[in-house]
């Protein structure tokens, strides 16, 4: 079955406000029970994701790791890494990374993060075609 995708297009030009989107969108996948995975161009960018989930909301608690090869202990603690997404952690797939998820069939929602940035518009244009090529229908949100 091919996921459900949602872009999100954002009025900002920073990557602080895709990642607070990120964190927000996180939460209510944790809140729901979901297993959420944050996908991340590289280390330094998953770092500062790790540092805003303790900090985005004052009254929230998102339990999060970044993922290093080894499966964190509670259920459904939302992961944030720079390769593929563990196979369990799949259902919910937020995407901050310039390429397209792997194995995107094991997934139920991927969501698409961009901002006025030209190269993230870039990245993500490609990244809308390449969904459209494999036949999944796009939902698009313009904050």
């Amino acid at each position: 079955m091919l996921p459900k995708v949602n872009f999100y297009i954002l009025s900002s030009q920073s990557e602080q406000g895709r990642h607070s989107f990120a964190c927000k969108l996180a939460e209510k996948a944790f809140r729901l029970g979901f297993k959420c995975y944050i996908s991340a161009d590289n280390q330094g960018q998953a770092e500062r994701l790790d540092r805003l989930l303790w900090t985005f909301r004052a009254n929230s608690f998102v339990p999060h790791v970044i993922y290093s090869d080894s499966l964190p202990n509670l259920a459904n603690a939302v992961i944030i890494g720079t390769q593929q997404a563990p196979e369990q952690w799949q259902h919910t797939y937020i995407n901050l990374s310039t390429t397209l998820p792997h194995n995107i069939e094991k997934s139920t929602q991927i969501f698409e993060l961009l901002d006025n940035d030209e190269t993230q518009k870039q990245a993500g244009r490609q990244r809308y075609r390449q969904y459209q090529a494999l036949g999944i229908n796009i939902n698009t949100h313009k904050m």
